[in-house]
């Protein structure tokens, strides 16, 4: 059901203001230690690190700072990566695994710690998370779950059926839940212009709208052509994630996939009924392939993401109709609530849905966060700009070989059919 007159700009962008002590510059200076090619969370995080080694940093994006999904997520930070953890201990055995499993909890209290050095003030809230089943295989799958966590790595979850999942969410439509107590929420939009503050209050410089076209290895390092002017570099970080595009690094473009993801949120409701549809503030998503995210805000709208294919061009009308009616679904009182906002963004996801650091013709990338990236791109963006500074010598996410396909280069001609096997998936329960 289409939305005419909702607004198709991010509701956090709207939300934030932009720190009037907010540096950027003109135009790159003429050379520095890094150039850093992408001003969100992954980018702003490795520009911290090399400055704090003593090293120039240049950050350049092709829009404003939090151009891409950085100022549009959902806004949680979640245990996990995007592949299973069980299936992250198959593939890469119980040392490896340990180590991914400890660097997503990592990545939590990064961010923390990150918000509360520089004084991010971005309604940050550490209340926890659930992921809720509509099946009571759901919550027999929850049940080994949990079991798996506590044997394997000490972790501890609780699983709450058909009894007591309205502790969880007020609603009927679901058979049960498992929850932490780690999870945490914050405005995306405020955590990353924090971020962009703190890299330029350190000396930092930051280029917006300097789209970058060419890096030319120059001598024993890289020039990197941007729309206002080349910068010559000891080293380059592409930091574009789901952004990526076919230039300046055409097979780093055969190593990430975008997807869309679609969000909207109602206007403010009463804080009682917020609390009573999501005790707590949790932060919540559903057990399914094509799931659904959502959370209250911190004005106590709720706040529903979630896509119905793979596409990264969906009209935002229709998406939001799309997105009112899986809201009603869930909260039926909320089926004639107005919604004030509907936008998307493009998440990046890699073939083996881990998050990859690498390096290309001799530039650095770091990537893949499929929908986890307010935490682990923290982390992932902090670690790769320590590895380069020199004050890292390795990651775990640096030791993994990045696949790609053979049939995919730049066009994503695969995901309506991609899209096509997850609804059937989803349909019958699987």
């Amino acid at each position: 059901m289409p939305m005419a007159g909702i607004a198709t700009t991010p509701f956090w962008r709207d939300d934030a203001s932009r720190p009037a002590d907010l540096e950027v510059a003109e135009s790159p200076p003429p050379e520095a230690d890094v150039v850093v090619v992408g001003a969100g969370y992954t980018g702003l995080n490795a520009a911290r690190e090399i400055l704090a080694a003593g090293r120039s940093v240049v950050v350049v994006d092709a829009g404003a700072v939090g151009a891409g999904a950085s100022s549009v997520n959902g806004g949680m930070v979640n245990y996990g990566l995007k592949a299973s953890t069980a299936n992250v201990y198959d593939t890469y055995g119980p040392a490896l695994g340990r180590e991914f499993w400890d660097a997503s909890l990592a990545s939590l209290d990064l961010v923390e710690k990150v918000v509360h050095d520089e004084g991010i003030d971005c309604d940050y809230f550490r209340g926890g998370a659930g992921e809720l089943g509509y099946r009571d295989r759901d919550v027999e799958a929850f049940t080994r779950k949990a079991a798996w966590l506590r044997e394997t790595v000490g972790f501890e979850m609780e699983v709450m059926g058909p009894d007591r999942v309205r502790q969880v969410a007020d609603s009927a439509a679901f058979r049960g839940a498992i929850v932490d107590r780690v999870g945490a929420g914050l405005q995306p939009a405020k955590y990353v212009l924090g971020l962009a503050r703190a890299v330029a209050r350190r000396g930092g410089a930051i280029v917006e709208n300097a789209r970058v076209t060419e890096v030319r290895s120059h001598g024993g390092g890289h020039e990197v052509v941007t729309a206002k002017g080349p910068v010559r570099a000891g080293a380059v970080l592409l930091a574009t994630n789901g952004y990526t595009e076919g230039r300046p690094l055409p097979e780093l473009r055969r190593r990430v996939v975008p997807l869309g993801s679609y969000i909207v949120v109602t206007e403010p409701l009463a804080h009682a009924q917020a609390e009573r549809l999501i005790p707590g503030r949790r932060m919540l998503w559903t057990a399914r392939r094509f799931l659904n995210y959502f959370r209250r805000t911190p004005d106590d709208r709720i706040l529903m993401g979630g896509r119905q294919n793979l596409s990264t061009s969906l009209d935002l009308t229709e998406s939001a109709g799309f997105l009112r009616a899986a809201t009603a679904a869930i909260f039926p009182e909320l089926a004639d609530v107005t919604y004030t906002h509907s936008w998307s963004g493009k998440l990046g996801i890699t073939f083996d849905l881990m998050p990859h650091i690498g390096r290309i013709e001799g530039v650095w990338y770091a990537l893949g966060y499929g929908g986890h990236g307010v935490g682990i791109s923290t982390l992932v963006g902090a670690e790769v700009g320590r590895m380069i500074a020199g004050t890292q010598t390795r990651s775990p996410f640096a030791e993994i070989t990045h696949p790609t396909r053979f049939y995919y280069r730049n066009r994503t001609w695969f995901l309506p059919f991609a899209a096509v096997w997850y609804r059937f998936l989803d349909r019958i329960g699987r």
